[in-house]
Order: structure tokens, then C-alpha cells, then sequence
């Protein structure tokens, strides 16, 4: 365990990550889609009240940032023309779940309720992305997910107490950015279908 003011570090990487995403949106460098990121706001700023409701420290602010930089792009993506709104069965699915999980907080006080359905709307507002980072790498700006991965590292490395409220968004955090950040730089995506078409 570190000292937990590296904390703030991480979300000043993660900011700095989310700044440079921003810019390359309103420069029309990528192609953000406005229902991930607007999803990805949504979750883990859920995740982040309740996880304060929680009483956890200051390893919420690494929940807190990567809601809050995900919503300004959300708000980007309007200036820039190249970035889609597409509305698909899935997209109304992560919708409901965000909505319900902020319904059940509210109803039952329980954090945790709010965190785990914060957590499956990411995933799904992820699989969005993920699935255009392997299919078109270059309408993708790898830096955030990258610094993404810094900062959800950092966050877990401040944890005293092991539960699931401290730990769950962190460690999904980790996985969900290196495998997007892994896809936009690798190319892999474009390379295997070509591998597969010879």
C-alpha cells in the first residue's frame, strides 16, 4: 500500500489523459460515440456518490474523475461532426441499468446496489467502444484509456481496507482500459480480420 495522496496523482493523469481526448474531439481527430461516453459518465458518477455514501476516502476521486471526463467529451462530441449517436437495444439496456441502479440507491440507501449496477452499464457502454476499437483503431485516441489504467493502478494501490466498495470500480477500471488502450494501439483488430480474409 502506497501513501494515499497518490491518489490525487492519478487523477491528475487521468485528467491530463482526459484533456488530450477532449482536444482530439473538438478537433475532429476521433469518432467518440456519444452513447459510451455519456454512459460512461453516468456510471461512474453514480459509483462515485455512492461510494462516498460508503465512506470511502480519497480513493473515490479515481471513480469521481473518470466520470467527470467522459461527461465534457460527452459535451465535445456535439462540436465535433464525425461522432455518432447510435441508439440500439443496448444502449436502452445501459440506459435502464444506470437509471435503476440510481432508483435502487435512492430507495434502499444500499451503496453497494448503486456500484454494482454502475459497474454492468460500464461494461456495457465499454463493450460499445471496444468493439469500434477493434474494428476501426485509428477513430480512437489511445492516451485516456492509457492513463486510465495508470490511474485505476494508483487507486488500488492506496487501499487500506480490502472490501468491496473500495476495490470493485478500481479493478474494473484497470481491465476495461488496458483491453481498450491494448486494442487502439496493437491494431490487432484490422490485422486479424485481414489475417482471416487471406
Amino acid at each position: 500500500m502506497i501513501n494515499q495522496n497518490w491518489i490525487y496523482v492519478g487523477v491528475i493523469i487521468q485528467a491530463i489523459g482526459g484533456v488530450g481526448y477532449l482536444i482530439d474531439t473538438l478537433k475532429g481527430k476521433v469518432k467518440p460515440n456519444k452513447v459510451s461516453w455519456l454512459l460512461w459518465s453516468v456510471a461512474p458518477l453514480i459509483a462515485f456518490f455512492a461510494m462516498i455514501k460508503q465512506g470511502v476516502g480519497p480513493e473515490a476521486w479515481a471513480t469521481f474523475i473518470v466520470g467527470f471526463m467522459p461527461l465534457l467529451v460527452f459535451f465535445a462530441s456535439f462540436v465535433n461532426k464525425k461522432a455518432y449517436w447510435e441508439i440500439t437495444k443496448l444502449d436502452y439496456i445501459c440506459g435502464g441499468l444506470s437509471v435503476l441502479g440510481l432508483v435502487l440507491w435512492m430507495f434502499t440507501r444500499v451503496g453497494n446496489i448503486a456500484i454494482i449496477f454502475s459497474l454492468a452499464t460500464d461494461a456495457l457502454a465499454t463493450y460499445l467502444t471496444v468493439y469500434k476499437s477493434y474494428i476501426e483503431p485509428e477513430s480512437e485516441s489511445h492516451l485516456i484509456f492509457t492513463m486510465g489504467v495508470v490511474n485505476a493502478g494508483i487507486a488500488l494501490l492506496v487501499i487500506k481496507e480490502w472490501n468491496f466498495q473500495n476495490y470493485a470500480f478500481p479493478i474494473y477500471l484497470l481491465i476495461a482500459n488496458a483491453a481498450m488502450s491494448f486494442l487502439i494501439v496493437s491494431k490487432i483488430g484490422p490485422k486479424v480480420r485481414k489475417l482471416l480474409s487471406d
